[in-house]
């Protein structure tokens, strides 16, 4: 018998609407948010309905009834079945249900802070040859000469594939993620996006193949040896999580490192508290990945007719849930538009999503973050824009297209 309800459709509950485009940034997108948090926890956005409150989206994200909606970015483009759209629908960010649950039981085995802390030396080597490489010019672009080439090295050296093929991997990614882009036109790309996925899996089934033999102290080792109640990782599943992990792992480092230095070069004074105090380096990636994000939501997909505090979401709607809102929210945060990375005794940020797809990779993304901005506030001295900056636009993975700068820079101790 239907559950009646006297909870009035979220599309008829006089919530304020969000006055900015789809393709805004997020600077522009930002007084339209405040101004209608002020009003009400919800407001009606350019794609639908958007969760603007800490607690409100913090519980829909963790609520069975709102779901990640799997391959919404080949979906959006009318694709709904065939050998890219069956790849895409097997990889951890879109499987849902027991089988989800059983893979991230067995991943989160592998992914211990022992197989993250060992990177430190390889993120040392990584960074600073970066630097190095535009040092004696005094300027550079953050996104083009930094940003763009930091985070496949370090997924490489965790998986366990040698330096020398970091460039196939980083070649092979930028292709398959085209798949996951909704800029891609996928007619005349599925083609190379599937060629370049071929050649990963093959790559993985070697490196999976050799480590059976021999098992290292690599992820793919890792994941080898995890077990349980006696289920193991088959190896069609073992190289569909390696490809996941270049996925879900590269764009959002790339473009939260070019974020959060371009909030801290627009706050100087924090440059400088993060030089003066590099154990800060942590909070400082949790402080600009609440101001500052790359990723500004998660959207999700309502299963049945849900009542939720009062509002009834219809089966069917699609929702974002806007943790960028949510970050800065007011009633949750002090001075919640204050950049500050010495903040301390904040509420967790829900960048990270929440629930059962809540990231699995989020120490690795923070330790990745936190070793490289202490690195370059220790490295570049005063650094300026030297250019106006546009970002992609918020619906979707967001930041700096370009980030060009001055500095003064020091030598490696």
């Amino acid at each position: 018998m239907p559950t009646t309800t006297t909870a009035k459709s979220v599309f008829d509950a006089g919530l304020p609407m969000l006055g900015y485009d789809i393709d805004a940034e997020p600077a522009q997108a930002w007084a339209h948010i405040r101004e209608a948090q002020r009003v009400a926890p919800i407001g009606i956005g350019p794609a639908g309905p958007e969760i603007l409150s800490y607690e409100y989206a913090r519980a829909i994200m963790r609520d069975p009834r709102f779901t990640t909606p799997p391959g919404i970015s080949l979906m959006a483009q009318g694709v709904t079945s065939g050998p890219l759209y069956d790849k895409v629908m097997a990889t951890l960010l879109c499987i849902e249900g027991d089988e989800h649950v059983r893979l991230r039981k067995l991943v989160s085995k592998a992914f211990t802070p022992r197989a993250t802390t060992r990177l430190h030396d390889t993120i040392d080597t990584v960074v600073n040859g970066l630097i190095d490489s535009v040092a004696d010019a005094g300027r550079c672009d953050i996104v083009e000469d930094i940003a763009k080439h930091y985070p496949i090295p370090i997924i490489c050296a965790l998986l366990g594939a040698p330096s020398e093929d970091w460039k196939l991997f980083s070649d092979w990614t930028a292709d398959v993620f085209k798949a996951f882009s909704f800029g891609t036109d996928l007619e005349t790309e599925t083609p190379t996006v599937l060629r370049a996925w071929g050649e990963l899996d093959a790559y993985v089934d070697e490196m999976i193949d050799r480590r059976r033999g021999a098992l290292t102290d690599d992820l793919i080792s890792e994941l080898i040896r995890a077990e349980d109640d006696g289920d193991r990782l088959s190896q069609d599943e073992l190289r569909t999580l390696a490809a996941s992990l270049l996925m879900a792992g590269t764009d959002t480092t790339r473009n939260q490192l070019a974020a959060s230095v371009q909030v801290l070069c627009d706050h100087p004074d924090q440059w400088a508290v993060l030089r003066d105090n590099p154990e800060f380096a942590m909070r400082a990636v949790e402080e600009s990945m609440r101001h500052s994000p790359a990723v500004c939501g998660t959207p999700r997909w309502v299963t049945e007719d849900a009542d939720f505090n009062g509002y009834l979401f219809p089966a069917g709607t699609f929702i974002m849930v806007n943790t960028y809102a949510a970050n800065r929210d007011p009633a949750v945060y002090d001075d919640a538009d204050r950049f500050d990375v010495s903040r301390q005794g904040a509420p967790a940020i829900l960048t990270f999503g929440g629930g059962v797809h809540y990231c699995l990779g989020a120490n690795l993304a923070r330790l990745e973050l936190a070793e490289a901005l202490r690195i370059l506030a220790t490295r570049l001295l005063n650094p300026r824009r030297t250019a106006a900056t546009r970002w992609k636009p918020m619906l979707g993975m967001t930041g700096p297209e370009s980030l060009p700068i001055e500095f003064d820079v020091v030598a490696r101790a």
